[in-house]
């Protein structure tokens, strides 16, 4: 069994099996991503939508996703490829191949690439390689996350990156306990990437799980402690997944909210409006 250290998990993994995130894989005693350089998802995006409100606004990012999750959202909105290992067909892409063709999108707009949909960094390497070769021609690296990884490989990939739009799930541990993580890694993350990189952060809010008046002024407190500056995105939930039950996020839960946050932040945005 050799272990893995990407991220909190540090799963020990037997030879040809996969870690807790469905992506890692011990091969022939070393653990490398499985899903490496197999895509699910590509396509070329406002950088709006990743949500980035303050970077490069207007411009777009060549859009990449693979398979693969180390938490377990029971509201997960990309289940699809998140949560299944190999999911359908993959298209084969190497590193090379994605910054050649980010690159052919420049004349449209393109910034760089950015790598979300499922979360990114349990194919760690693969984006290593990829943001390597991109500041190389001079290209911008985005990385959507759930901010779930271990300090050191953490701030071995930040010289690279030049954006990141962190979930910030819940300022509860409990909340976080139920969806396998933690949240002090998180807040760690977000407090370690603003030091080196432009950073957002995303909250989904959820009715009676974390829409709590208490729960956004604490959240938007701490961010703030961190850098006022840091823009916040409170966005609706919608039924996904295995939380089907539960109605959308009223409207005016969202508005309520958006208020509190914006008594210790610059920038608060709302999302899926």
């Amino acid at each position: 069994m050799i272990q893995c250290k990407i991220c909190p998990h540090n799963c020990k993994i037997k030879k040809g099996e996969l870690g807790f995130c469905g992506a890692r894989i011990n091969r022939d005693g070393r653990i490398v991503a499985d899903n490496y350089g197999k895509i699910t998802s590509i396509g070329l995006d406002p950088v709006e939508k990743k949500p980035l409100k303050r970077f490069f606004p207007g411009s777009f990012t060549l859009s990449v996703g693979s398979y693969g999750c180390n938490l377990r959202c029971s509201f997960c909105q990309n289940y699809g490829i998140s949560m299944r290992e190999t999911p359908g067909t993959c298209l084969e892409r190497t590193p090379g191949e994605l910054v050649n063709l980010a690159m052919e999108l420049v004349p449209q707009g393109n910034i760089g690439l950015s790598y979300t949909y499922n979360e990114p960094l349990v194919g760690y390497e693969f984006v290593m390689d990829c943001a390597k070769l991109s500041v190389d021609k001079g290209l911008k690296n985005i990385l959507v996350t759930n901010g779930y990884i271990n300090e050191k490989p953490l701030a071995a990939l930040l010289p690279y990156i030049h954006a990141l739009n962190i979930d910030l799930k819940s300022f509860s541990p409990e909340f976080y306990k139920r969806i396998n993580g933690e949240l002090e890694v998180i807040k760690r993350t977000i407090a370690l990437a603003s030091e080196k990189c432009h950073v957002e952060v995303t909250t989904l809010v959820i009715p009676n799980e974390n829409d709590s008046e208490e729960e956004m002024r604490e959240m938007s407190k701490w961010l703030a402690s961190v850098d006022n500056a840091i823009p916040l995105h409170i966005s609706r939930f919608f039924p996904n997944y295995q939380m089907m039950d539960k109605e959308p996020t009223p409207k005016d839960t969202i508005h309520r909210l958006a208020d509190i946050a914006r008594q210790s932040l610059l920038y608060v945005y709302k999302g899926n409006m």
